[in-house]
């Protein structure tokens, strides 16, 4: 028998296992280092595609620095430092520097995670701002798309000179990947625009998901595509895209033209994240990787996306994701009062919300596996939403008679299961 720490919020929950009966689906973490100070200003000096930063700014010019919220590990406190040294050392004075919270429709950055994002020490000295997506005094029209998309972005975006995107890249179940265009749409978009762009995943007309969107792709993708046109409108100057380890630390660093760095850093990060696989299994038993990726239902939904391309249809699912800021948003449980999957999606096509979708893409597994999840919610919540509140793993095991094979996946939103 052997036992594994499954990451379960700031902890972990262990969980022992049968070699011969499930398969643990991870990355090699060993071959991952994290990237010192020297290695991330390597990046910067050899920009993919672009001029350096430090080449285009000057003593006059001012910057906007554009921040993932709590929701996401980014390793921005080492970054964001970085960076802030290197714009004064060019001759960007510090009042002239601004960081802005790119929360999309998620709740405000608590003042306590500013100072984990940033650092105490940037946080002292760097102006930052908030982004409230449903304030229509702080949206700055900019025209709109060719599909007729309002082009709606935070004004403070337009009060700078200069414009310098952070974040990280991961997978998204209907964007493709995170990182990249997302934190200008929907990172810093209004809640008008965020809706028209999201709702590009759903095929109202056939049903389901429309064609070119899911979990790594890009090309085709209506949704990334229609968000990238936003962003162009934006004319970000520069991006620094990591990819971060277990610990939420900086591997790797994609930096320099705000498209070509994150082509290539989804690129790679698809080839390094994907795990092929022979067959799918009877049961899969996923950690979101613990916080902040179980940070609320929402974020964590990503690992049971994943889950979901390892379980054979009719399986069970046993997902660990502690929720600790609990569903996400308050009203996330009233799209569950429709009687299934398919009068969710019609409600949505009459009445679109973005949490509306999330809840659907939930619903659709739930109705498809068996899913159980170990949480912090209220049962009650757990039972709404068609899953199992259970409080192990081994629970749930033992009452199925222990005996089906399954994959364990350490890490859930981080590693993509693909059928050989």
């Amino acid at each position: 028998m052997t036992q594994i720490q499954l990451g379960y919020g700031r902890d972990s929950l262990s969980f022992t296992f049968d070699e011969s009966h499930y398969q643990i689906l991870a990355q090699d973490s060993l071959s991952q280092q994290p990237l010192t100070d020297i290695e991330i200003g390597n990046a910067l000096d050899e920009p993919i595609e672009s001029s350096r930063l430090e080449d285009s700014v000057s003593a006059g010019d001012s910057v906007l620095i554009v921040v993932s919220d709590a929701t996401r590990a980014t390793a921005s406190a080492q970054i964001v430092n970085l960076l802030v040294r290197r714009l004064i050392q060019s001759g960007v004075a510090p009042s002239d520097l601004g960081i802005i919270f790119a929360t999309g429709i998620h709740r405000a950055v608590a003042p306590k995670e500013k100072i984990e994002l940033l650092t105490p020490f940037i946080a002292q000295r760097v102006k930052t701002f908030d982004h409230a997506a449903s304030d229509p005094s702080a949206m700055v029209l900019l025209g709109e798309t060719e599909r007729g998309t309002p082009i709606e972005v935070n004004r403070t975006l337009k009060d700078f000179s200069q414009v310098v995107l952070t974040g990280a890249i991961g997978f998204h179940y209907f964007a493709g990947f995170t990182g990249g265009r997302k934190s200008i749409c929907p990172g810093l978009a209004s809640s008008r625009t965020i809706e028209a762009t999201h709702m590009l995943a759903l095929d109202f007309e056939t049903g389901g998901r429309r064609a070119g969107v899911g979990t790594g792709l890009l090309a085709g993708n209506p949704v990334h595509e229609e968000c990238e046109r936003i962003a162009a409108m934006v004319k970000p100057r520069f991006v620094i895209n990591s990819v971060v380890d277990e610990r939420g630390r900086a591997v790797r660093i994609y930096a320099g033209d705000w498209r070509a760095a994150h082509r290539k850093g989804c690129r790679e990060y698809l080839a390094d994240h994907s795990t092929m696989i022979e067959r799918k299994r009877e049961v899969v038993i996923v950690s979101c990787g613990g916080w902040p990726y179980d940070i609320n239902l929402i974020q964590a939904h990503k690992a049971l996306d994943m889950a979901a391309h390892a379980c054979v249809d009719g399986g069970t699912i046993i997902w660990l994701a502690e929720c600790p800021d609990g569903l996400g948003r308050p009203d996330f449980l009233k799209w569950f009062a429709e009687k299934d999957s398919r009068a969710l999606e019609v409600r949505l096509r009459d009445a679109y919300e973005v949490n509306g979708q999330t809840a659907w893409s939930l619903l659709t597994k739930a109705e498809r596996y068996r899913v159980f999840l170990i949480s912090d919610l209220p049962d009650e919540e757990v039972r709404n939403m068609r899953m199992t509140p259970v409080r192990s793993v081994s629970d749930v095991l033992e009452s199925s008679g222990g005996d089906a094979e399954g994959y364990i996946l350490p890490r859930g939103a981080a590693l993509m299961p693909r059928l050989e």
